[in-house]
């Protein structure tokens, strides 16, 4: 089967933590790469690779989607939000399925030949339990159900590597807690690194496998969120008790915490953390082990690891 000769790609959401991986791992390919955002001046490592086409826009306006997604020959959708600021869902609706859809609608408008868009793993199953996950799930819909051009989801775990805003958030967290009590501690995860990640997107952009496909993405090895918080403690040196909460603690934990700057936990992600973020499907292989690379960042001198943003030495088994 011929490939697509995909040369020039725009990435929706590409500031951000998977978003700069993505860009390097196609910069290493030789591609054109844009990548949009509403303030280009607060990604000054992007503004000064003259490989990147860093272009100020606004991705909600259909307009100014036009004008980004003109001459580019495929889209990478990463745009997604952990928590809305109201409880109703709408704010993830907004930023999920409203905004994938009108994507879709911008690159059959302006001739795009290729889309991948970003999902989470579980947002395809029936009747999510989250408004995170079921929006997710609604975008899907919405990916596939497009004829324009051929398509790949990626369902990834949760993802970790240098400026996640996962383990550095429990890092964070167990610096400043003499104890660590924890909702939902027995939640288990198969978490994949971030590179592992951006090369399956690189890889699947000419890749006539994976058209109309949707990916599981997870790393070699499950762990619980009790598990994963005291890992995270040992190697920062930061080991604090890990009290797992009955589910009425754990709902009153999120109450609380969700009114907190930063949202470290709300009553949403909570909802998410009731069903296990483990491969069950049509799963890609992501070797690298969490042990591998969480200590560059987390242990000693791990200050130094995270401003290492565009990391692209990693194992591989």
């Amino acid at each position: 089967m011929s490939n697509l000769s995909i040369r020039n790609v725009c990435l929706l959401g590409g500031t951000g933590f998977v978003g700069h991986h993505i860009v390097a791992r196609l910069i290493d390919r030789g591609l054109n790469v844009r990548v949009v955002t509403r303030h280009p001046h607060r990604h000054r490592e992007l503004m000064v690779n003259p490989e990147v086409d860093l272009i100020a826009g606004n991705i909600h306006e259909p307009e100014e989607l036009d004008r980004v997604l003109r001459d580019q020959d495929a889209v990478i959708n990463l745009v997604g939000i952990l928590n809305e600021r109201g409880h109703d869902g709408s704010g993830f609706r907004r930023a999920h399925v409203e905004l994938t859809e009108k994507a879709l609608a911008a690159a059959e408008r302006q001739g795009v030949r290729r889309f991948l868009q970003m999902s989470a793993l579980k947002a395809d199953m029936p009747d999510p339990p989250s408004h995170y996950l079921r929006t997710k799930g609604e975008a899907e819909q919405a990916v596939f159900a497009t004829t324009a051009f051929p398509v790949t989801v990626f369902r990834p775990s949760v993802i970790f590597g240098p400026e996640d805003s996962f383990l550095n958030r429990f890092a964070t967290l167990l610096r400043f807690s003499p104890v660590m009590p924890l909702a939902r501690a027995e939640a288990r995860f198969a978490p994949v690194f971030v590179g592992n990640v951006a090369d399956h997107f690189a890889e699947a952009l000419n890749d006539p496998k994976t058209f109309g496909q949707g990916f599981e993405l997870c790393g070699p090895r499950e762990y619980s969120l009790g598990e994963l918080v005291r890992y995270v403690g040992r190697v920062s040196g930061h080991r604090r008790p890990v009290i797992g909460l009955p589910d009425w603690a754990g709902r009153l934990q999120a109450n609380v915490l969700e009114h907190v700057p930063g949202k470290p936990l709300s009553r949403d992600n909570l909802a998410s953390l009731s069903i296990d973020s483990v491969c069950t499907g049509q799963t890609l292989h992501c070797p690298t082990r969490l042990e591998s690379i969480a200590p560059t960042y987390l242990g000693k001198g791990g200050r130094e690891a995270r401003m290492q943003k565009l990391r692209t030495s990693y194992e591989r088994d």
